[in-house]
C-alpha cells in the first residue's frame, strides 16, 4: 500500500542525502519520480546534500496546489511513480493534506523529510501537520552531534556565534555561514536551553571566570 513516510531530525543527520538516495535508488529501477523542495540552500528548484550532491527539483511556493500539479503532469501523459519532498517544513499544512490525497487518491508513495522543530524548539506548521497525517514517522538514524559531543536534538540559530532566540521562524541559512551571517548550528538540549553554542563556549572557555576556585 502506498504511504505518506515522514523523515525528521536535526540538521545535519542526513536528511537531504536520503531524499536523493531514495530517488536513485527508484530511478536505477526503472521508476519515475517528482521531487519537491523549498528554500534549499542551493537555490531554487534545487535539492542538494552537504555532501556536496545536488539534483534538480520543483520549487513549492506559498500557494502551489501539490496534489494538481500533478494530476496536471499524468494528464499530459508523464509517468509518476512517487513523489519526494525536502525541507517539507516549509511547506502549508493545506500542501501536507495535498501530500496525504496523493498518497491515497494517486496512489503514490511520498517521502517528505524536514526539521520538526525551529531554532525556538516550536514546531513548524508542516511538520506538524506531517506528524498528524503521516503513515509513519522514521527518525534518521545519522545522529548529528553537538559541539560538546552529545547527540543533537536542536537548531539553533545564530549571528557572529551567538544564539538568537527571536525573529521569523523561517530564515534561510546554513551550518558554517561567515561571522555576520544568520547561520545554524545543531545543539543538544542542555546547551540550546543554557544558548551555549560552540563559539560562546570556546569564549567561556578561555575566561579566567568559568570555574572560580577559593584557595584551600
Amino acid at each position: 500500500m502506498p504511504e505518506l513516510v515522514f523523515f525528521s531530525g536535526t540538521m545535519d543527520c542526513g536528511k537531504s542525502t536520503l531524499a536523493l538516495q531514495i530517488g536513485h535508488n527508484r530511478s536505477a529501477r526503472g521508476l519515475q519520480g517528482v521531487i519537491f523542495t523549498r528554500d534549499d540552500r542551493a537555490g531554487e528548484g534545487k535539492l542538494s546534500s552537504r555532501l556536496g550532491l545536488v539534483t534538480e527539483a520543483v520549487e513549492v511556493d506559498e500557494g502551489m496546489d501539490l496534489y494538481a500539479y500533478l494530476v496536471a503532469q499524468l494528464s499530459k501523459g508523464a509517468r509518476v511513480d512517487y513523489v519526494i519532498v525536502d525541507e517539507a517544513q516549509f511547506l502549508a499544512p493545506a500542501q501536507i493534506d495535498q501530500l496525504a490525497r496523493v498518497v491515497d487518491d494517486l496512489e503514490m508513495d511520498v517521502f517528505a523529510f524536514g526539521i520538526t522543530t525551529d531554532f525556538r524548539t516550536r514546531l513548524f506548521p508542516g511538520s506538524q501537520r506531517l506528524v498528524e497525517l503521516a503513515d509513519r514517522i522514521e527518525a534518521l538514524q545519522v545522529e548529528a552531534l553537538c559541539w560538546c559531543g552529545a547527540r543533537a536534538t536542536h537548531n539553533a540559530r545564530t549571528i557572529d556565534g551567538e544564539m538568537v532566540v527571536e525573529g521569523a521562524q523561517v530564515v534561510v541559512g546554513d551550518v558554517n555561514r561567515p561571522a555576520g551571517e544568520v547561520g545554524y548550528e545543531v545543539l543538544c538540549r542542555r546547551h540550546h536551553r543554557r544558548r551555549m553554542t560552540a563559539a560562546s563556549a570556546q569564549a567561556g572557555a578561555l575566561s579566567p571566570d568559568v570555574l572560580p576556585m577559593s584557595s584551600a
